[in-house]
């Protein structure tokens, strides 16, 4: 992914099918799994990308960790992140 692509608040967001988003017992921790690796989340990751999993507009995940978390204030650290992983290419925009 490019920095150029801005994810918009109706853009509806899905872990990318090369990933596998799973918790792993041995590592007490959700992870993503590809073929050349691993990537382990800490808590506040795997709370944003499960929400990925449902495919759901970046709207509904930014309003479901500001439930979560009791707070306005993670919204754009929310968005930040999912930017990342938009970037990194652990999840995409559905078309």
């Amino acid at each position: 992914m490019t920095d150029s692509v801005r994810l918009q608040s109706d853009d509806v967001v899905e872990i990318n099918p090369m990933y596998l988003y799973r918790w792993e017992e041995p590592q007490q921790a959700h992870v993503l799994l590809y073929p050349e690796g691993v990537v382990k989340l800490n808590e506040t990751a795997a709370a944003i990308l499960g929400h990925c999993r449902d495919s759901q507009p970046v709207s509904a995940v930014v309003d479901a960790l500001v439930t979560l978390y009791g707070t306005h204030e993670v919204e754009d650290d929310v968005r930040d992140f999912l930017h990342t992983a938009l970037d990194k290419g652990w999840i995409r925009v559905k078309r």
